[in-house]
């Protein structure tokens, strides 16, 4: 049988934003390539893999795929396959009829079947459990879906694009993910580069955040001094254009100055807060973290440049000052 091989895009595509959160922004000299391999993926309904570290933009460039292609006016349903209930994944992926399980008091159409004729989009493919991976393998392969609690087959018409911050190849030479499934999901690679590799493009998505920031919080523009967007352009971001956009945006809330994760504030430096309780001020800056990382604590950590362990006391805290508030 012969295999095709993935196409192999390196970089974003400098396709023009149709919406104010687009992030697809850079001159990466790759950037044509890219766009060239995308409109083709999409206008052939293909399924696509699109790579990369946390925080590279991977959700975004699903969303302009679907832009882009025949099924844009359809659905597009969103999966987070980290955080599928263990046991009721098939459930919520195929559906199931009434009486399927235990409290199934109705039947369910599933992500794929409520997706007809749109696309579902698997983000973080790779954490998909292996049983369950061959399931996803049949519906590619057969078109169809099979619902909990029955022996019929149902077939639809969805595009996959799938998503991982995973190395899949690593995965599948150590058993935890399908040979065949991945050949099925990679027939187009999109490789998101980390943003430590476009150090050229930093200063334009600092200029891109502080606009959007500066518009949303109705505050001036942020200027960086040379020296300041040289620190930005040498840091490392380990949370991508996300932690850039994060670090910009508590900027505004806290009405001061950006500063890269794990720097301190000059002292005598004064901070003018937009919160007079710091309760508030702390609550804030986590449900924004949570918020940027889709309830991830330990990438929130990171972001928020703490240890994941003080991130969990900071949580317990919060839930206590919200018991005490509630009593």
């Amino acid at each position: 049988m012969t295999t095709t091989a993935p196409l192999i895009v390196d970089s974003f595509a400098s396709l023009p934003p149709e919406d104010s959160d687009s992030l697809l922004i850079g001159d990466d000299p790759n950037v044509g390539r890219i766009a060239t391999h995308a409109q083709r993926a999409a206008q052939v309904e293909c399924t696509v893999l699109i790579t990369g570290e946390t925080g590279t933009g991977k959700e975004v460039w699903a969303r302009m795929l679907h832009r882009l292609g025949p099924r844009r006016d359809q659905a597009f349903v969103p999966v987070n396959c980290a955080a599928l209930t263990p046991t009721l994944a098939e459930s919520q992926l195929f559906g199931h009829e009434k009486g399927a399980f235990t409290g199934a008091t109705g039947a369910s159409l599933g992500v794929f079947r409520t997706a007809e004729r749109g696309i579902v989009f698997l983000d973080e493919v790779g954490d998909m459990p292996l049983e369950l991976q061959a399931k996803l393998l049949r519906v590619l392969q057969e078109g169809e879906v099979t619902p909990v609690g029955s022996s019929t087959p149902i077939s639809i018409d969805v595009q996959v694009i799938a998503a991982t911050n995973r190395n899949l190849e690593e995965e599948v030479a150590n058993g935890r993910f399908r040979e065949d499934l991945y050949y099925r999901l990679n027939l187009v690679e999109l490789k998101m580069p980390p943003l430590r590799k476009r150090q050229g493009d930093i200063p334009r998505f600092v200029e891109y955040f502080s606009r959007k920031f500066a518009a949303r919080y109705e505050r001036p523009v942020w200027k960086p001094s040379p020296d300041t967007l040289r620190d930005f352009c040498e840091y490392s971001w380990p949370g991508n254009v996300r932690q850039l956009g994060f670090v910009l945006e508590q900027s505004y809330v806290l009405e001061c100055e950006p500063m890269l994760p794990g720097q301190q504030r000059p002292s005598g430096e004064s901070v003018d807060l937009p919160f007079t309780d710091l309760a508030k001020l702390r609550e804030a800056a986590v449900d924004q973290a949570l918020r940027a990382t889709q309830g991830h604590k330990g990438r929130a950590a990171k972001l928020l440049g703490i240890h994941p362990n003080t991130m969990t006391r900071l949580l317990q805290q919060l839930d206590a000052d919200q018991s005490s508030s509630d009593c």
